[in-house]
């Protein structure tokens, strides 16, 4: 295990947040520049930053699922081509990198001076754009094939020497429903990388490449220790669990993912043989959603506050057959393989870990990011709108479960009400919580949400939701959250029940609703106590 001496610990705690601060001024700037309501509303985005090996140093608090693909992003972006002063790389390939296609990456190097030479850093971004092409708007729809869920982008230079590369621009936006909206989000994570590029610089100034370098270094080898100290903490062995999908939407239900954790000493293997192979709907997770999953697991389980870098992965070996739902081949639709079964790997990682540090882990949460798109054209422009929904939190030892809240893999803003109305056509007729949803227990599970669209136009809408047949678990004896639902009401009065996942055009005045899982309760629910005996009557007359 590496360690570095001759550092001052206050000093590395200040770069730890010098670093930290970089990332987060680079979400500040997404956010504030971003043109969709899924960027400045919800912030549906991640920012890094990067030594000058591609190695991450730190990642601001935005999404979990990207802690492990960001990484592999910057590795294919600097293994495509060389980059010089001015430039930035795109991609969204989910197999050189990226996710799933609507997840849009830049990557740009930092120098220490307008010469070149080598890179002293790297800075990336990736944010959600709300409709990259494909068969549907929102591009997350049920899919049979990559292909049919938007543009693939492999690596390829947007920006050099600071000017904008119009060509590539051109054919990113004629390959998407909403040119203007998806050309004011990529300036915006262009604005982000330069603003990190800036405060980098200047840092380089003040303190010099050589002492960045080395509590850059420290701190990887601070957060491996993190990890390592946890992993030394849990008893030698193997711990399993199962845990199984709703279903994938084309015919394929169950579909189990298995786990078995392996420690030994200060590691952990990861192993998902027997995990089913990879489905013909858009499930498949390539093996950086995997990483990301049970790498956030292992940081929920540390007893303190774990730096996400590079050395948080390096006791972690991960066993992912490819084929498989969890390490699939190309070209497999992936889109819910990054917002739903990373949630399932979560959830069977936790299970794992429960047996081992029961007080720690906390029961299910709702186990689904319920993603809602839809879109269509009005008054002959097009539109597209995706959001996802919270739902219960799990409960654990000592604490209930929130409510109404994204869990886990996502972690997305709401968006409001008035948002909504002002992108779409489309009025919100209610959003509350659903009472009751949260899992009984000596601490009782987080409960759902309720959302209601009523759509004023023509739209077609897709859904990928899951926990609709599995609810989530319960620990310690507690008892499982309510599963979600799905329903629709058309403008006949005629209500029907929905799958958790389906693509369909709905006529003007219909009503969609969501109703999102509870999460699971921890520990046994006390018995209501008997009724008190009733008293006896007055004696009656003599």
């Amino acid at each position: 295990m590496p360690t570095n001496t001759g550092l001052d610990p206050a000093r590395l705690a200040v770069f730890r947040q010098l670093y930290q601060a970089v990332a987060e001024e680079m979400g500040e700037a997404l956010m504030r520049t971003g043109y969709s309501p899924n960027i400045k509303e919800r912030r549906d985005f991640s920012c890094a930053v990067f030594d000058a090996h591609g190695a991450m140093l730190a990642q601001a608090d935005h999404l979990p699922v990207h802690l492990g693909s960001m990484p592999m992003s910057v590795r294919a972006a600097l293994a495509s081509r060389r980059l010089d002063p001015g430039d930035m790389v795109m991609l969204n390939d989910p197999f050189e990198g990226g996710t799933h296609l609507p997840d849009v990456t830049l990557v740009a190097p930092v120098f220490a001076s307008a010469e070149g030479g080598a890179a002293a850093f790297y800075v990336a971004n990736r944010a959600h754009h709300a409709d990259v092409g494909g068969i549907a708007p929102g591009s997350l729809s049920l899919a049979r094939e990559l292909y049919q869920e938007g543009i693939i982008l492999p690596p390829v230079r947007v920006v050099r020497g600071g000017e904008l590369d119009a060509d590539v621009l051109g054919i990113f936006l004629r390959n998407v429903r909403t040119p203007d909206e998806r050309r004011g989000d990529l300036l915006a994570q262009i604005a982000a990388n330069r603003t990190a590029t800036v405060r980098l610089q200047q840092y380089l100034t003040r303190y010099g490449r050589l002492e960045l370098e080395r509590y850059g270094a420290a701190l990887q080898d601070y957060a491996e220790r993190v990890i390592r100290s946890l992993l030394a903490e849990l008893p030698d062995g193997e711990l399993r669990a199962l845990e199984h999908l709703d279903d994938d939407g084309l015919g394929t239900t169950d579909v189990p993912v298995v786990l078995s954790l392996r420690i030994a000493g200060d590691t952990a293997t990861f192993d998902f043989s027997g995990t089913a192979p990879q489905v013909r709907g858009s499930l498949n997770a390539v093996e950086a959603i995997t990483l990301s999953a049970v790498t956030y697991a292992l940081r929920l389980a540390a007893a303190e506050d774990v730096p996400v870098n590079a050395g948080t992965f390096r006791p972690i070996q991960l066993i992912a057959p490819l084929g498989t739902l969890v390490n699939a081949r190309p070209s497999a639709a992936v889109a819910g393989g990054n917002v739903e079964t990373s949630q399932r790997i979560v959830d069977v990682a936790l299970a794992a870990l429960a047996q081992a540090l029961p007080e720690r882990i906390p029961a299910a949460s709702q186990g689904t990011m319920n993603n809602v798109t839809f879109g269509s054209i009005v008054a002959g422009r097009a539109y597209a709108y995706y959001e996802t929904l919270g739902g219960g939190a799990g409960a654990g030892a000592s604490w209930e479960g929130t409510s109404g809240v994204q869990i886990h893999m996502t972690n997305t803003l709401n968006t409001p009400v008035e948002a909504i109305e002002r992108a779409a056509p489309v009025r919100i007729t209610r959003y509350a919580l659903r009472r009751g949803s949260g899992g009984r227990g000596a601490q009782r599970g987080g409960d759902g949400l309720e959302r209601v669209y009523h759509f004023l136009e023509e739209v077609e809408v897709s859904v990928l939701s899951e926990r609709r047949t599995h609810a989530p678990y319960g620990l310690a004896g507690g008892e499982p959250g309510a599963p979600g639902a799905n329903s629709l009401r058309l403008p006949d009065g005629t209500r029907e029940g929905l799958p958790g996942k389906f693509r369909r055009t709905l006529p003007a005045g219909a009503e969609l609703t969501i109703a999102t899982p509870g999460g699971g309760g921890w520990g046994r629910a006390p018995r209501p106590a008997p009724p008190a005996p009733a008293e006896p009557p007055p004696p009656g007359p003599a």
